[in-house]
């Protein structure tokens, strides 16, 4: 019973907050992306690892929540685009994938290769940004985000493993 619900809730995630994030103003979600980029590339931050990015633009899409993000490193900080600009690379995957890209449990090269993650536009920097968050050392988080984004990963992949096995066949009459 417990997987059937986590198997939907997984299955369903996308569909579940697609009206929320979307009645989230901009700024907001604007807001929330720019600190959790800030703590989670802290270290890169702090030794110009984004220089590769200044005045080049980066977009993230999430496929199933029709949302995106267009991020630049400009005056040594991260910065998300107020409005349309002409994006450099861009980075588009389903909301389940992208967790498991940042949970660890899936290998971005992996999913790009199985068609579940697009990656578009300038290949070299497509390659820097794959790169860099590769080398985000997870234990360097906070310990309640790794716990959180461990959990939250683990719950995924759990969901998505049930919903591909087998199911049982009853023989009762």
């Amino acid at each position: 019973m417990i997987n059937k619900i986590r198997t939907q809730l997984v299955q369903n995630a996308a569909s579940i907050l697609r009206s929320p994030i979307h009645l989230l103003p901009k700024t907001v979600q604007k807001k929330a992306l720019l600190e959790g980029l800030k703590l989670v590339f802290q270290e890169a931050l702090e030794d110009g690892d984004f220089e590769f990015l200044e005045d080049k633009w980066l977009k993230v899409e999430v496929s199933d929540l029709n949302v995106s993000w267009l991020i630049s490193y400009q005056d040594e900080k991260l910065v998300v685009a107020d409005q349309p600009v002409q994006e450099d690379v861009s980075f588009s995957g389903s909301l389940n994938d992208l967790v498991l890209i940042a949970g660890r449990k899936e290998d971005p090269d992996t999913l790009f290769f199985q068609r579940r993650l697009s990656i578009e536009g300038d290949t070299e920097l497509g390659l820097e940004v794959k790169n860099l968050m590769d080398s985000i050392d997870l234990d360097s988080l906070p310990k309640a985000m790794q716990v959180m984004l461990n959990q939250l990963a683990d719950f995924v992949e759990k969901g998505l493993n049930d919903a591909q096995a087998p199911k049982e066949v009853s023989n009762a009459y």
